[in-house]
């Protein structure tokens, strides 16, 4: 019974997709999320992505939130409204998810691929790949990240205090979120010291016989 449920809202999504002609990306999600919020002008958004650092997580660049505004409008997800200026543009324009964009938004958000994608890590490429690297840029770059990581860390605990401030507890998405990945940056630095305790004992695969 479930399985049939999640086939069919599963279906219905593609469906809304294929009538809508155009499938939403993560930059759309965001748009539609910070305006569900309340209407803004489409420097406002991007001021708003600032702000919050949402770049953190999700890749929004300046030209995708236009184009994003613009797609959003044609699909009647969003409308917009302009301030009496004789020739409003996205950057004049107050922008408002409209009821059908909360609800492909809502739909959007049950999708699998959310709890099941993966992201590839460019340090862990570069780690498969540092077998060819010379012994003394390993070392560098293992401590590159180490730096990195720290300054990382600072960085998002610093925030972290900033938005408790903000929200005024700590049970908020944000909250989680930053949570997260500081204890994701602890763990990785953790295991970057066993990588340098072992370095001295890196070896090449055994060969097995056949």
């Amino acid at each position: 019974m479930k399985k049939a449920v999640k086939r069919e809202k599963s279906s219905r999504i593609k469906d809304a997709d294929a009538e809508s002609g155009a499938r939403l990306t993560t930059p759309d999600l965001v748009i539609l999320s910070l305006l569900a919020e309340r209407p803004m002008h489409g420097y406002e958004a991007n001021a708003t992505l600032e702000d919050r650092k949402i770049r953190d997580w999700a890749a929004v660049s300046r030209p995708q939130i236009y184009y994003s505004l613009e797609k959003l409008t044609r699909l009647g997800l969003i409308c917009g409204t302009d301030d009496g200026s004789p020739s409003a543009g996205p950057e004049r324009r107050v922008f408002q998810t409209t009821d059908a964009g909360r609800r492909r938004l809502a739909d959007a958000l049950e999708t699998p691929h959310w709890t099941n994608g993966r992201v590839h890590e460019p340090f862990l490429t570069w780690l498969a790949l540092s077998w060819q690297a010379r012994p003394r840029a390993f070392a560098q770059q293992v401590k590159r990240r180490r730096e990195h990581l720290e300054e990382k860390l600072a960085e998002e605990e610093a925030t972290l205090e900033d938005v408790l401030k903000e929200v005024g507890h700590p049970y908020h998405e944000a909250v989680w979120m930053l949570k997260l990945v500081i204890a994701q940056i602890e763990l990785e630095l953790k295991w970057l010291d066993q990588i340098e305790q072992e370095t001295s004992k890196r070896a090449p695969a055994k060969k097995r016989n056949r």
